[in-house]
């Protein structure tokens, strides 16, 4: 990727409201020529997406839990994902190297929200769970291209 598409995703990852204009007068590029270029990177998946930074809090949705999922029988097939897709509460899963076979996000909004929420991934996947409860969120998020 060449430096200047760098340049322009790192802009985006930061406001990704950034008009072409903003970003031109950033680059050195006409408006018409950043336009290509974003939309290039659009295309090839570089950039996937815009989205909204939701203030959880204010929608009441406070906690935030991290729940380690093992399978419960370990010649069953790893389909944990499918499982789990559908359950809104979850945000994030990732398939992680260790003891766990995933690492689960969710978010909820009272401790017995997350209750249920951890019977119905036990029940969904046939897992057994181990669950961390954040208690601060310093920061998040953060783009990792530097602009």
């Amino acid at each position: 990727m060449e430096d200047l598409d760098r340049h322009i995703v790192g802009l985006l990852s930061h406001d990704g409201r950034m008009s072409f204009t903003d970003l031109g007068k950033v680059t050195g590029l006409s408006t018409s020529a950043v336009h290509q270029r974003v939309r290039r990177l659009e295309e090839r998946g570089v950039i996937q997406g815009y989205r909204a930074v939701i203030d959880h809090n204010a929608m009441g949705m406070p906690l935030i839990a991290f729940i380690s999922v093992t399978p419960l029988d370990p010649a069953a097939p790893d389909d944990v994902p499918d499982h789990l897709r559908d359950i809104d509460d979850l945000e994030a899963c990732h398939s992680v190297a260790g003891e766990e076979s995933y690492i689960l996000k969710a978010r909820v909004s009272t401790p017995g929200d997350l209750e249920d929420l951890l019977a119905r991934v036990r029940s969904g996947a046939n897992v057994s769970t181990r669950t961390t409860v954040v208690l601060s969120t310093p920061w998040e998020e953060r783009p990792h291209l530097s602009d």
